[in-house]
């Protein structure tokens, strides 16, 4: 089954008290944990906004440069995802419209191109 990726810009969430989180921690819990029981759940979380570390990866000058901080030329950047392994795009639909309901903001879906397949030696 193909697998899709279900995720949120951080400002996407918008501005909302203390309070109305807390109210909607609970409720994307439990759509995670219904992705868990129908089997579809491969991974989820959300990234840390202020406190964690952040580094920049970087090749285009043809070595390698890793620094601290996010200093991509971006006013976007990622909140938080989740993987599902689906059998179609109306499934993928229906969970991310599920967790964008939850969270109380948008979420875009997306389908992971095809793994390759391994070649089997004869």
């Amino acid at each position: 089954m193909p697998e899709y990726l279900l995720y949120f810009n951080q400002q996407w969430v918008g501005e909302h008290t203390e309070e109305w989180f807390r109210g909607r921690g609970p409720l994307a819990k439990a759509v995670i944990a219904e992705m868990k029981a129908a089997g579809v759940y491969v991974f989820a979380g959300g990234l840390e906004e202020e406190d964690g570390p952040v580094y920049t990866a970087d090749s285009t000058s043809g070595s390698l440069v890793v620094t601290d901080g996010p200093y991509v030329e971006t006013k976007e950047f990622l909140g938080g995802f989740a993987v599902v392994d689906v059998a179609d795009d109306e499934a993928a639909t229906m969970w991310g419209g599920k967790i964008a309901q939850a969270c109380g903001w948008p979420h875009e879906i997306r389908r992971f191109k095809p793994q390759p397949q391994a070649e089997t030696q004869t």
